[in-house]
């Protein structure tokens, strides 16, 4: 059978490459085409276009970018024309993944959704576009099902969390060999995620170095995103203690000890990997006084919102400072307040619904099929 794959960031694409391989398993002489990213890219299939093309964060952001944007679309509906998928599946990105579902709805496709737009924080209204455009939805927050069903009578697949097959499937790495082979020192690492954007990078990693110095029996270790060169981290890194690593964010967190993350998947992933975190978020202000207006969530990390409770310290905005950052990395080195944190990690995890969300997902995709 064929399938047409639409994921949008780092992310999608991570979660799509272990889907992909699930599909393939299911159905061997899967016929694949996506967009997406290297993680994809590695697993099979052909890529019509690569994520780091896509992805604009923000409202001013997005509004100075939407002649790409509706070019982009205009791409992708000429290409799924010429490929005639037997179904369309969407990872996340509802912005872009909407409006092809409506459209392809409206020429009679299938249309699965894996990884629910996050309605639930803002936009609720477009629950009337899934109910209309959308056959599947697999979602993976265990909040999601009540949300869908109970809430708005629309029937969904709670598959689990695939972060947790991503770190189960992940090959560890001795970690004297980690520090070995990218040259770090024996002090403790503290990890910095400072995301995968240009834009949001740009942000954050200023910030998030400022207390470096601070901590001089630590190192601090930049998870560099496999959308970006080296060349563009390079002016970050002007001291002794702060270091640089490639696509290794997921040995980097094996072998931490705190973490600095920019809100989004990677504070679950963090979390997942039991490693204390500050989460930090500083973005465009008038995008920020947006969202700030119609987005009521408690919350912006999905560890707290997960939770319902405040498991890991939020810096938002103005928060997001040098003094309250060096302040709350300084707690979560303290023994104790460790123990609290890492306690509450193993509580996330179970309520996440374990292993085997690519599989539990690629199963029913194929069996709709059949």
């Amino acid at each position: 059978m064929k399938y047409y794959i639409i994921a949008g960031e780092a992310s999608g694409d991570l979660h799509g490459s272990n889907l992909m391989k699930a599909l393939f398993k299911e159905d061997p002489k899967a016929d694949i085409r996506f967009w997406g990213g290297d993680l994809m890219q590695n697993v099979g299939g052909t890529l019509v276009k690569h994520y780091r093309e896509l992805a604009f964060m923000g409202f001013i952001e997005v509004v100075f970018n939407l002649k790409t944007i509706l070019n982009n679309i205009k791409i992708c509906k000429k290409d799924i024309l010429e490929f005639q998928p037997d179904v369309l599946i969407f990872i996340d990105y509802p912005g872009f993944n909407m409006r092809i579902a409506k459209w392809a709805k409206e020429l009679g496709m299938k249309t699965h959704y894996y990884i629910s737009p996050q309605i639930w924080a803002w936009k609720e209204s477009r629950i009337t576009d899934i109910k209309r455009d959308v056959d599947k939805m697999y979602v993976i927050l265990p909040f999601e099902k009540n949300f869908y069903e109970d809430k708005h009578h629309y029937p969904v697949a709670f598959v689990g969390h695939p972060l947790i097959d991503a770190i189960y499937n992940q090959p560890t790495i001795d970690a004297a060999v980690f520090r070995k082979e990218n040259q770090l020192n024996d002090k403790p690492i503290i990890a910095i995620l400072p995301g995968s954007r240009k834009q949001e990078i740009t942000k954050m990693l200023s910030v998030m170095l400022s207390v470096v110095n601070d901590f001089p029996d630590y190192q601090f270790v930049i998870a560099g995103a496999p959308s970006q060169d080296f060349s563009f981290y390079e002016r970050f890194i002007s001291n002794e203690n702060i270091k640089f690593i490639s696509n290794k964010t997921y040995n980097l967190l094996r072998n931490a000890t705190a973490a600095l993350v920019t809100s989004g998947t990677a504070t679950l992933e963090t979390a997942l990997f039991k490693v204390p975190e500050v989460v930090c978020y500083k973005g465009n202000w008038i995008s920020y006084q947006i969202a700030k207006r119609i987005i009521t969530l408690k919350y912006i990390s999905l560890v707290n919102l997960i939770m319902d409770e405040e498991v890991v310290t939020e810096l938002i905005q103005d928060d997001c400072n040098p003094k309250r950052i060096r302040e709350e990395l300084k707690k979560i080195l303290e023994p104790d307040h460790r123990k609290t944190i890492l306690h509450n990690y193993d509580l996330l995890e179970e309520k996440l619904g374990g292993i085997g969300a690519s599989e539990k997902t690629a199963k029913l995709i194929v069996s709709d099929l059949q």
